[in-house]
């Protein structure tokens, strides 16, 4: 069926004023853009380290990233590596821990001093799989902190120790190398490894950098919150307070009974300051206080 005559449109098609769509970042802001992130995120990978290395912070160092290509940054990758492909949205980037520095991981969340084998495995063990999988896990965390929340929910998609198998990208893609030194005291410094493509950068740094998040305004701590909620305080409730001549307590004798005048409310203290009063009862075969009035 033909139309009897031509549309002709209502109105101009409407068209975005390039003034109010903001571009992304060249390609010559990336690495700059990188670089002032690695330091959020270096304080981030310091705090979610904690728990794997025995409640002590470590120092973390970012070095300079070094914009190259995908073989170049995994030509220094040795045999048995963490591998670990993940995707920030739907863009790649590769995460790598050197296979020794796993092993050693290991070895002291099982209370080891932090050894390894005298001769590396083929594969990672099942427990090595479950420490890369914690390392992924903090990497992804940290750097959602980094970005301020841009670019979009990160997640690790697979991983190998070799890098022919896990194929995350090919070796042409100019991607930026940063290097994470993990430096504790009294231990082998070593290292988290990114690569970045700059595709993915581009997406990371689309909105700019992210804003370091403004603090909460808090009102005064409260006794039910952390770490407060926890400290014992000490409670004493006084039964009686009497007073006894000197000739009676000098006289007393096993299995004789003393009077004892218990007030009705029972004040209970903490320190010198009176917190409550009760009264005197039982609670199955112990002796209980029920509390009727707050100070």
């Amino acid at each position: 069926m033909k139309p009897e005559r031509a549309f002709i449109a209502e109105r101009a098609i409407a068209r975005h004023d390039p003034a109010l769509l903001r571009p992304g970042p060249s390609a010559a802001e990336l690495i700059p853009a990188l670089t002032r992130m690695s330091e959020r995120l270096a304080k981030a990978v310091r705090g979610a380290l904690v728990p794997l290395l025995g409640g002590a912070e470590p120092q973390i160092n970012p070095m300079k990233p070094m914009d190259t290509d995908f073989a170049d940054f995994c030509s220094e990758i040795p045999r048995l590596a963490a591998n670990s492909l993940m995707h920030i949205g739907s863009a790649p980037f590769m995460v790598t821990v050197e296979g020794e520095n796993v092993l050693r991981l290991v070895d002291r969340a099982f209370g080891g001093p932090g050894d390894t084998p005298s001769s590396l495995p083929k594969e990672f063990p099942l427990s090595a799989e479950l420490m890369i999988g914690r390392i992924e896990q903090l990497v992804a965390s940290a750097l959602t902190v980094a970005l301020g929340g841009n670019g979009g929910p990160i997640r690790a998609v697979r991983r190998d120790a070799s890098l022919a198998q896990l194929q995350a990208m090919p070796d042409a893609t100019r991607v930026a190398g940063l290097t994470l030194n993990v430096v504790e005291q009294g231990r082998m410094p070593w290292a988290i490894s990114i690569a970045f493509p700059h595709d993915t950068l581009g997406l990371m740094f689309a909105h700019g950098d992210a804003k370091r998040p403004t603090k909460p305004r808090r009102g005064p701590a409260q006794p039910t919150d952390a770490p407060f909620a926890d400290l014992p305080v000490e409670l004493a409730a006084v039964l009686v307070d009497m007073r006894l001549p000197l000739a009676v307590v000098s006289g007393l004798r096993i299995g004789q009974v003393l009077p004892v005048p218990i007030a009705r409310n029972v004040p209970v203290k903490v320190g010198d300051k009176t917190y409550a009063t009760g009264t005197i009862g039982a609670l199955e075969d112990r002796v209980a206080i029920q509390l009727n009035q707050l100070s």
